[in-house]
């Protein structure tokens, strides 16, 4: 089976907004390892995450399935144990699991089906970022605040630099570990780095490769008065009125924010040459994906948790010139497709996952053949009072949430989402559709309910745990130093696979 299987590995990337890539068509980022993989690969234009945040965002990538299913609704909604991953459905395929880097797990288990976890996670893993619904005027202390646009520019260190830098070396180091370890299984490998994330902070070597008059500045902000509700919230959650910034600070964000994609770009290289001095390259795929975007200022908003483009939309590109032509696929897709896709491509029967999942194989876009064109959406966290759902079909994005009016955007004719079409005669036939189409997908009633009494639940949980005794889920990572470098219990052919790659035995 493992010699028609290809190997795996997942770059994943965090809160990179696909309109600031050259690969999408910037013209300042300095992205090429990213440029020379999309040469070589399937470039999805329209790919969508299915939750603006990141937990939700991953729960969805790892299991195929949106938030309303699997109860992950925000960044400290438990992920259940007995839902399915991409993970548990590779291994049962004869894979070899391994994470290195962020997922949000939240909860007590922190591997989901990965056989090796290298790292622990950035973020925490228990409930003290559970939203309130019932109290939507209070801004916890734990919510975003503007002092990653005030506070943005240079640094010598960050904690996520620090993160990343060991996300990368453990992931490569894993690389090498594969080539010449006897276990011949192919792998699936998840290297998820927490950059380009705010803080908007960077080191001088990446900073210093963009000057500051070339750094291209966010459209005109849409006017205070003509702010949907939802925007309105996201300004006060995340306080982007409570202190003013100025244009310089915007500037300074945006800077530092492109010399983080230079430095994931620059770590995205290390892992590509590692697989290619590995002599792994042949037949691995690669996939490159981000879980959200990131607005930027642009709209006179900033991070996520919206539907609009700078939020929702991420790169993906699949890369496996072996198996796949280059080409730009302009069918709208999604996260949740990624699961289906990954069991496809490990030789599993992704149409027998249909009912169970809510995702769908991409390899009719690998191929060049039809695919879907469909992203759905659902927000049920920090900043929303009631369910937010998103249809993104053809030209079209609907955005629905009860307490707020609609929005219909045309992205063929308005790609900046300035013009909602949702009062306009002429779009009155496809306004009544989509509104048709979220009536049979959801109940949205129940959805609030449901939502509302898991907030509280882990609100009464979080509160009764964070007295006493602690007792962190944090993934604790372990190292077998007994089982490391030269020991007298490894076997001699063991350690003298593990000490050099390639082999030279044979030679001479």
């Amino acid at each position: 089976m493992a010699a028609t299987q290809p190997n795996i590995l997942i770059v994943m990337v965090d809160q990179l907004a696909p309109a600031f890539l050259p690969v999408y068509g910037h013209k300042i980022v300095k992205a090429p390892n990213l440029l020379s993989l999309a040469e070589r690969g399937v470039v999805f234009e329209s790919a969508y995450c299915n939750s603006p945040l990141c937990s939700p965002s991953r729960a969805v990538f790892m299991t195929g399935q949106l938030p309303s299913r699997t109860g992950v609704y925000d960044n400290a909604a438990e992920f259940r144990s007995d839902i399915p991953t991409f993970a548990h459905h590779l291994r049962n395929l004869g894979y070899e699991t391994i994470l290195s880097g962020k997922m949000h797990f939240c909860g007590p288990d922190q591997v989901h089906g990965f056989e090796r976890r290298l790292t622990t996670d950035i973020y925490p893993a228990d409930y003290g970022w559970t939203p309130d619904w019932d109290r939507p005027l209070d801004r916890p202390d734990w919510y975003h605040n503007m002092s990653s646009v005030t506070e943005a520019g240079l640094c010598v260190r960050t904690n996520q630099l620090d993160f990343d830098d060991e996300v990368v070396f453990e992931a490569e180091r894993a690389i090498f570990d594969l080539a010449r370890a006897r276990d011949r299984r192919p792998f699936l490998l998840v290297a998820s780095l927490t950059h380009p994330h705010d803080p908007f902070a960077i080191t001088e070597e990446y900073w210093s490769r963009y000057r500051d008059d070339e750094i291209d500045m966010p459209q005109p902000a849409v006017p205070f008065a003509e702010l949907d509700p939802h925007s309105l919230r996201l300004r006060h959650v995340c306080a982007m009125d409570a202190q003013p910034f100025s244009e310089q600070n915007i500037r300074d964000a945006r800077h530092a924010y492109y010399g983080a994609i230079s430095y994931v770009d620059d770590n995205l290289g290390r892992l590509m040459s590692a697989l290619h001095v590995a002599r792994l390259d042949g037949d691995t795929i690669i996939l490159f994906l981000g879980d959200h975007g990131e607005m930027l200022g642009e709209r006179g908003l900033w991070f996520k948790m919206t539907f609009f483009e700078g939020a929702a939309r991420v790169p993906l590109i699949v890369s496996a010139p072996e198996r796949f032509a280059p080409r730009r696929v302009k069918a709208s897709v999604s996260l949740v497709d990624v699961l289906p896709t990954l069991v496809d491509l490990a030789g599993g029967d992704a149409a027998a996952l249909a009912g169970s999942i809510d995702g769908r194989s991409l390899r009719p876009h690998l191929t060049g053949e039809e695919g879907h064109d469909e992203a759905i959406g659902e927000y049920l966290a920090e900043g929303a009072i009631a369910p937010m759902v998103m249809i993104r079909r053809g030209r079209h994005k609907f955005i629905h949430s009860s307490p707020d009016p609609d929005q219909l955007y045309d992205l063929e004719r308005d790609p900046g989402e300035r013009v909602n079409l949702s009062s306009y005669a002429e779009t009155a036939e496809t306004l009544f559709a989509f509104r048709a189409e979220v009536a049979r997908r959801w109940d949205l009633m129940r959805l609030d309910e449901e939502v509302r009494a898991s907030q509280r639940r882990r609100r009464l949980v979080n509160a009764a745990l964070t007295k006493g005794e602690h007792r962190a889920w944090d993934f604790q990572p372990f190292r077998d130093a007994s089982r490391a470098y030269v020991r007298n219990t490894i076997p001699l052919d063991d350690l003298e696979a593990m000490a050099r790659f390639p082999s030279v035995k044979g030679k001479g």
